[in-house]
């Protein structure tokens, strides 16, 4: 029996981080965590957590809680995490880190775009990059986890192949992306409520949104040089869901069989990521509910470009379940494990 505990689990992150891990007979959540809400019963805040969980919140104690539980998520604002981080706590609990406070290796670049002052920097280089696909043997023997942002793993997944492969030039990436409101995070805003959001579509955080230098990063790894993107997320008006619609320059002339080699090579054995049929485009209703990421590209020979297309759920494969994913791995369980749910549809 593994024991976890969630700290920031009234958040949409967190709660779907429950929803996933009360479903499972090998974990046992000891600890909810919420600083809004503490000492109120977890299930008067989701109610559909009633009758099945009987706790109330606790505060963000992370000494106490790394006395109690195995492993610790936090779900949380940017900062915390950092700021309750130390060697103590790291010498007896893992930790995975939904925020952005480990993921970025520069904590100058950190720290400007994220206009905090890091409060754990000694962390930042042993923290493992928490994308499965990519750093999984790093993933198994990590004792902190910087879960990826769900923007960086949608768009990382559509382009990495052909960026390790040197099929496109990096430099000449666009990436263009729409996400549903549960990814702005379930605070009170104006910009989230109903009226300001339906039947509506707007770009927001054009060229200073804060997970550009997030997936510059990780590309920039893949690539073996510094990459500079185009990024533009968008918001839509459904609850969940990302799609990703990247375009680069090719290297040379490749056919669609080519492309589509160089996918199978780095996905084949996958079994989270999901590369398409010919044609077939991704969709976010199709990966809705679960953990699975559908890619796919077509070339535009007009153009020399290929359209690196990608859809995930961003509460799953883009929050709460890779970060079960990484845990899996790190307490050496099938990477699967829980996490095998079917799409939603409708």
């Amino acid at each position: 029996m593994i024991k976890a505990g969630i700290i920031g689990s009234t958040g949409y992150a967190g709660g779907e981080l429950a929803r996933l891990l009360l479903q499972r007979d090998d974990i046992e959540i000891k600890w909810y965590g919420s600083r809004s809400y503490i000492d109120q019963k977890y299930a008067s805040i989701y109610q559909n957590m009633f009758r099945i969980v009987d706790d109330v919140c606790m505060d963000d104690n992370m000494k106490e809680l790394a006395e109690q539980v195995d492993v610790v998520f936090t779900a949380t604002p940017q900062g915390l995490c950092a700021s309750l981080m130390d060697e103590d706590v790291l010498s007896k609990v893992k930790v995975i880190d939904l925020s952005a406070d480990f993921r970025i290796k520069d904590v100058s670049v950190y720290e400007k775009w994220y206009k905090l002052t890091h409060a754990s920097p000694q962390f930042i280089g042993e923290a493992v990059y928490g994308l499965p696909e990519i750093n999984r043997e790093k993933v198994k023997k990590a004792r902190l986890i910087a879960n990826p942002g769900c923007f960086p793993t949608c768009s990382f997944l559509s382009t990495y192949p052909l960026v390790k492969e040197g099929l496109i030039d990096p430099n000449t990436l666009i990436i263009d992306a729409k996400s549903g409101t549960s990814g702005a995070g379930r605070g009170s805003k104006v910009d989230s409520l109903y009226c300001e959001v339906n039947e509506n579509i707007k770009a927001y955080g054009v060229a200073s949104h804060r997970h550009t230098p997030e997936i510059e990063e990780q590309l920039s790894y893949a690539a073996g040089k510094p990459v500079t993107i185009s990024f533009t997320p968008h918001l839509v008006p459904m609850n969940r869901g990302i799609l990703v619609t990247a375009y680069a320059s090719l290297t040379k002339e490749v056919s669609c069989e080519e492309v589509k080699a160089v996918y199978d090579k780095y996905y084949g054995d996958e079994y989270f990521v999901r590369v398409l049929e010919k044609d077939v485009v991704p969709q976010t209703r199709w990966v809705e509910g679960s953990n699975f990421a559908d890619v796919n590209f077509k070339i535009d020979t007009r153009t020399n470009r290929v359209v690196m297309m990608g859809a995930i759920d961003n509460m799953v494969k883009g929050a709460a379940g890779q970060a079960i994913q990484n845990m899996n791995l790190m307490f050496g369980l099938p990477e699967n494990t829980g996490l095998k749910q079917i799409p939603i549809f409708p």
